[in-house]
């Protein structure tokens, strides 16, 4: 059995979806949990990823024993109509989530470059110029994204360079935020005893922000684009059926595990220093603000508003590349487009035009993002229920299908987490509609 240094080394697929679920919906969603709701639900994260992680483990079961890609296999074998409405929900949620995701990347830029130099147009009383040095901010950040797309398409040194750039980018996030509850447990803002106590589910959310957050959760966690796009990063990788538990540890290692650790130290640093202070600010907490909060309650300038920041940024600045990944898979699939042609390429920059959410986030804010992961989390039974399908069919994985007691603990599992996700989202309808 490979060793964890070799699995680490490995692996890089499982890298990407983390680099993809650690974008501005996790971040946004991480701070309310801890600000508005305290150590109370730092459960709910934790059982969104492990629900996500029985799911891609099937995925990639399934992509690695037959070699499909994964949008022929829905349609071929369970449903074309299933299969153009996965697509187009990956496609349509990845460009929507960019609208808030450059707006959020050159945010934290601003904030990092103004603690770092001291250069800043905030107070400068000319909203326009200020838009116009976010937007070019943005521009920055979309053509960074946009290269290292260009580059991944060429597969190769090209994709195993990049999915080192995101095991480092993991790493970095990990530590930006480690130190943050570092600071804020020195400083004697952490309540350790709440915190265990806190993933330990004891109640649910009963009303409608608290059930949206809830339904957020379930959606950036996993999202419907990470679900569409994770096949085509493993055959990118020339993986096939003997890299099958590589997969398994792979997802683990770049998915898992640093989901949980930054979500954790994001709503606990949260939990510590922000809880009580100001409850009008759910669904409405942007990370700059929260930043200014953290530095505000003790922590200092640097950890609250350069670290805190940075970490943010590789959040989204990573989610974005993962976001025109996923646009061009979808639009190949849908379109017939050659692998890595002009076509694809012009296809990944699908969400180009997000980069004009600079102008809009004033007027939208980031509250627009718990309604957005929320309405992700609903389209997710699109992506399970197709999967559990596949895996039961023995004309598609032949041989490879699970059969006896493992088959059992397979859809055990699988349904298990179908009924999860369709419960959260028939629970937080109702609640909606003011029913329960």
């Amino acid at each position: 059995m490979p060793s964890l240094i070799e699995n680490l080394r490995r692996g890089g697929p499982g890298w990407l979806q983390g680099a993809m679920t650690l974008g501005g919906g996790s971040a946004i969603t991480s701070l309310t949990i801890g600000s508005v709701f305290g150590y109370e639900f730092l459960w709910i994260q934790p059982i969104s990823m492990i629900i996500g992680c029985i799911m891609l483990f099937a995925a990639a079961h399934q992509t690695l024993s037959t070699g499909e890609r994964p949008f022929v296999a829905m349609r071929k074998y369970i449903s074309p109509s299933l299969a153009w409405l996965w697509a187009i929900a990956a496609l349509g949620s990845s460009i929507i989530w960019g609208f808030s995701h450059y707006p959020l990347s050159a945010g934290m830029l601003e904030e990092a470059i103004a603690v770092a130099s001291g250069f800043s147009l905030k107070q400068s009383g000319q909203p326009a110029v200020r838009e116009a040095y976010l937007f070019g901010l943005a521009v920055l950040v979309w053509a960074g994204c946009a290269y290292t797309v260009w580059h991944y398409g060429k597969g190769g040194r090209a994709v195993r360079a990049f999915e080192n750039g995101i095991k480092v980018l993991s790493f970095t996030i990990i530590v930006a935020f480690a130190w943050v509850v570092v600071r804020a447990s020195a400083s004697g803002a952490i309540d350790w005893g709440r915190v265990v106590s806190g993933f330990v589910p004891r109640s649910l959310p009963n009303d409608y922000d608290g059930v949206t957050t809830l339904m957020a959760a379930l959606g950036t966690a996993v999202g419907i684009n990470m679900t569409f796009v994770y096949g085509y990063t493993l055959l990118s990788r020339g993986w096939g059926r003997a890299d099958r538990e590589v997969a398994r540890f792979d997802i683990v290692l770049g998915l898992v595990v640093p989901y949980i650790i930054v979500t954790g130290l994001i709503s606990i640093a949260a939990a510590g220093t922000l809880f009580e202070n100001d409850l009008s600010i759910q669904g409405k907490l942007s990370p700059a603000q929260a930043g200014n909060m953290f530095a505000a309650s003790g922590l200092g300038d640097v950890a609250g508003r350069l670290v805190f920041p940075l970490g943010v940024l590789g959040m989204a600045a990573g989610s974005l590349v993962m976001h025109m990944l996923t646009c061009g898979a979808a639009a190949r699939e849908m379109f017939g487009f050659a692998d890595h042609s002009f076509a694809y390429r012009m296809s990944c920059l699908l969400p180009t035009p997000a980069v004009l959410g600079v102008f809009l986030w004033s007027k939208m804010g980031p509250y627009v993002i718990l309604p957005t992961s929320a309405f992700c989390g609903l389209l997710l039974p699109i992506a399970y229920i197709g999967w559990y399908l596949l895996n039961n069919r023995e004309s598609f994985l032949g041989p490879d299908r699970p059969s006896g007691h493992r088959r059992t603990l397979y859809n055990g599992a699988m349904l298990m987490c179908i009924f999860t996700v369709v419960a959260g989202v028939v629970y937080s309808t109702l609640v909606g509609f003011g029913i329960i």
